[in-house]
């Protein structure tokens, strides 16, 4: 098993997916997870987090009721480190796999998965369409109006936030800043 390259991982990505926007949720992921690296103390890890981060719905797009599961498949058939499978597929916890984010980075992408999702909403309804002026406030108020981005479950924000022993604000506006990071041009 090897970690496997960025290059290689964007390509695998790009062969299950091609909806434009999972390979934007990707991305955005991927760097979230890069500046949670850093600030976390664990900069020396930062393309391993981005990796897991660029993967982690890998079969999301072609295999939706096999979330977390095919994507293990996926992985190992391609000689993918164990440690970057495990890490993908614990987002999942509780929803599809029994995986339990363990590590400090799994619990983050556990809990930013959905919040990236929520926050983009939040931030393409801004006359900026953008997440640089966007305030804790502003997503907190949608995040209130549970029929908005519905498909973004509080409830796994929520454990997310209380896996890492971060207030929801705390994780809503870390989140936002690491997301000021992530290029998608």
């Amino acid at each position: 098993m090897s970690v496997i390259t960025r290059d290689d991982a964007w390509r695998l990505l790009n062969e299950y997916n091609k909806e434009p926007f999972h390979i934007k949720h990707a991305v955005t992921v991927e760097g979230v997870m890069r500046y949670f690296a850093v600030v976390l103390g664990y900069e020396d890890e930062i393309d391993f987090w981005g990796i897991v981060g660029l993967l982690h719905d890998l079969d999301f797009e072609q295999f939706p009721q096999e979330h977390c599961i095919k994507e293990q498949q996926i992985m190992r058939e391609h000689g993918i480190d164990e440690r970057i499978i495990r890490a993908a597929a614990s987002h999942g916890y509780q929803i599809t796999v029994d995986i339990e984010p363990e590590h400090p980075m799994e619990k983050v992408l556990y809990a930013v998965d959905e919040l990236t999702g929520l926050i983009g909403a939040v931030a393409i309804m801004r006359p900026s369409k953008s997440v640089s002026d966007l305030e804790l406030k502003s997503v907190k108020k949608k995040y209130k109006n549970a029929k908005f981005a519905a498909g973004c479950s509080r409830e796994v924000i929520e454990r997310g936030a209380e896996m890492l022993g971060w207030s929801l604000d705390e994780l809503i506006s870390r989140t936002i800043l690491a997301m000021r990071t992530v290029d998608l041009e």
